[in-house]
């Protein structure tokens, strides 16, 4: 047996055991082992006095390769984009969206779930994660919503459905650890993400005001606020924009001349400003310390998941499968678009038995190189490749379609986590309730996808002007 049949093998045991419900993690790193003392114990030729070495090197290879990856410095975005997020909202910075968002667009048919889905975006714009988005307007817009006769699935699945925005709009979690996965510039994939998050954010709204006019019981609108209370309610959103701004400038100088600092810089000092904010909103110290021990969770789940795919990533090295896929792919008699839709197909298909980050950290080690053969190469000019873009901008616009198909899954069943999020939260909402409120999300993410596989520029143009 060669390595690829082992590759296979150990792969085929991997999907088993997370169908099987083991955690991705744990299934991973088990399966990462495995296939390497396989791997080693193949090449001394089963010997039986020999498997004690191939475990000695298995085990050395796993142990040393979670250090050396989770020690980048790129990784250490992750846990302060998160803290962002739950500093805002203990600053009451979250509450006040919501309410700038409500009085300017609520008059609109659904105008209240409208402004759900503005806020939610503009919440992703200092938090990287997706379920604390959702946890977070659980609490302060479906109350809202149903106070005034909106239907209880509607609204959790608007809120489901508007918490996926923060996987796409910057500073986003699962955008950096595609970057650091397939060693892209972290910066460019930040500033790709803003377009195609907005772009989706209206077309979530497009969609609900269509639905609230189709059927009038599903959302009223709410009218009645004056200009002057428009006005008012604009100051306590003002820092939402302020820390976007620092992120921003840190990640791309819009003035001109180099970047003011790193990624990594933005987002800690993105932190910072926050949390001055929230201390000069009156944070007392228990709410400082739940944003710290929910950040902490967070970055552990994520670094665990992490951790164990990597383990797995060395074994696929190893056994040399994402070249022998990529041979595969490129040997196909069909069009290199056709392929691509076939693999955002796919991950439709497998984002219903997995979670998102957990999704693209198995798959991508073996998909992405595909992906950039179809194109022609890593290195290839726009003009010589067969989606019409260089090799870095096919990264970033593969990178983006990705992790909007990621963010698809985080509201499919049955493992559509925000779907979870939002149930526990409301103990008045079942499960079953909230997959039913987001299913016409999945019609507004499909048009979405579709018009950006259709028009890249929609994803490229940011990360063109900072080359």
């Amino acid at each position: 047996m060669d390595s690829i049949d082992i590759g296979l093998w150990v792969t085929g045991g991997l999907l088993l055991m997370v169908v099987l419900g083991m955690r991705v993690a744990f299934a991973a790193g088990m399966a990462g082992l495995v296939g390497l003392i396989w791997i080693f114990w193949a090449k001394f030729g089963y010997e039986p006095d020999k498997f004690g070495k191939a475990l000695t090197v298995s085990v050395k290879i796993a142990g040393q390769v979670p250090h050396s990856k989770v020690s980048s410095q790129a990784l250490s975005l992750i846990p302060t984009f998160i803290l962002i997020g739950y500093l805002a909202y203990y600053a009451g910075l979250t509450k006040a969206l919501f309410e700038a968002a409500k009085r300017w667009i609520a008059w609109l048919p659904g105008g209240l779930a409208v402004s759900t889905v503005f806020a939610t975006a503009g919440f992703a714009a200092v938090s990287g994660a997706s379920v604390a988005t959702s946890a977070v307007f659980a609490r302060i817009a479906i109350p809202e919503m149903l106070a005034i006769g909106y239907n209880k699935r509607f609204a959790a699945g608007v809120v489901a459905a508007g918490g996926t925005l923060a996987s796409l709009i910057p500073p986003s979690a699962i955008l950096v650890i595609y970057a650091i996965i397939v060693e892209q510039d972290v910066g460019k994939l930040l500033l790709a993400g803003f377009i195609p998050g907005a772009f989706s954010a209206i077309i979530y709204g497009l969609l609900i005001v269509g639905i609230a006019v189709i059927f009038k019981n599903v959302g009223p609108p709410v009218t009645g606020f004056t200009w002057r209370e428009r006005f008012a309610s604009l100051p306590g959103a003002l820092p939402i924009v302020f820390v976007v701004v620092i992120i921003i400038c840190f990640v791309y100088n819009p003035f001109g001349g180099d970047a003011w600092g790193t990624p990594t810089e933005g987002g800690a000092l993105g932190a910072f400003v926050v949390f001055c904010m929230a201390v000069l909103r009156g944070m007392k110290w228990a709410e400082f310390k739940s944003a710290l021990l929910e950040t902490a969770k967070l970055t552990v789940m994520i670094f665990t998941i992490i951790w164990g795919v990597l383990i797995y990533v060395r074994f696929l090295g190893f056994a040399d499968l994402p070249g022998a896929f990529s041979d595969w792919i490129t040997a196909l008699e069909m069009s290199p678009m056709l392929i691509l839709v076939c693999i955002l197909l796919a991950y439709a298909v497998l984002g219903m038995f997995m979670d998102a980050i957990g999704m693209l950290l198995l798959t991508l080690p073996v998909v992405y190189p595909a992906v950039m053969a179809l194109n022609g190469g890593e290195s290839v000019a726009a003009a010589d490749s067969a989606f019409g873009m260089s090799g870095p901008m096919c990264a970033i616009w593969f990178g983006i379609l990705v992790v909007k198909m990621a963010e698809f899954c985080l509201i499919t069943p049955p493992i559509g986590l925000n779907c979870f999020v939002v149930a526990g939260v409301r103990p008045d909402l079942s499960v079953q309730d909230v997959f039913r409120g987001v299913m016409p999300f999945f019609v507004a993410d499909a048009i979405t996808i579709a018009l950006l596989v259709a028009f890249p520029a929609i994803v490229l143009y940011l990360p063109s002007l900072a080359q």
